[in-house]
């Protein structure tokens, strides 16, 4: 598996997590996606990171993208532009070793396959936004 693909199943993990289905895991995930290759530790390792890691920091990943998405309130987002943008700013913020520019072409690239079609444009430009102004501090 890639991490490609990782971020994908973190991203469904998220998504679900917002409706309450807290019991869906990673098999869940790859078994409803028709997805058949398996996971590497390292893969699973990642998801769970992201995930742990989104829960504990909502607040922080919720203000960046509250200041970055002007005039637009996070609960009017679409909730699978919302749960994109958090992993990619988690990634951002707290996975130094992922550039930026990755995290962000990679949220895009999700953003073609499950978003809406404005979704892209709108994605990069918040996420362009945060990654600026996260340099910049």
């Amino acid at each position: 598996m890639s991490r490609k693909t990782a971020r994908e199943v973190a991203m469904k993990l998220t998504f679900a997590r917002l409706f309450g289905a807290n019991e869906t895991d990673y098999e869940d995930v790859l078994e409803k996606s028709g997805i058949t290759t398996r996971p590497t530790p390292a893969d699973i390792k990642y998801s769970d990171f992201v995930l742990h890691g989104i829960e504990l920091n909502r607040g922080e990943i919720d203000a960046w993208l509250s200041k970055a998405s002007i005039d637009w309130d996070i609960e009017r987002m679409g909730k699978v532009d919302y749960a994109i943008l958090s992993i990619a700013i988690f990634e951002m913020l707290y996975m130094p070793d992922i550039p930026g520019a990755v995290s962000i072409n990679e949220a895009v690239e999700l953003a073609k396959k499950f978003g809406n079609e404005q979704s892209p444009a709108y994605i990069n430009g918040v996420l362009g936004s945060i990654n600026r102004q996260a340099q910049e501090e």
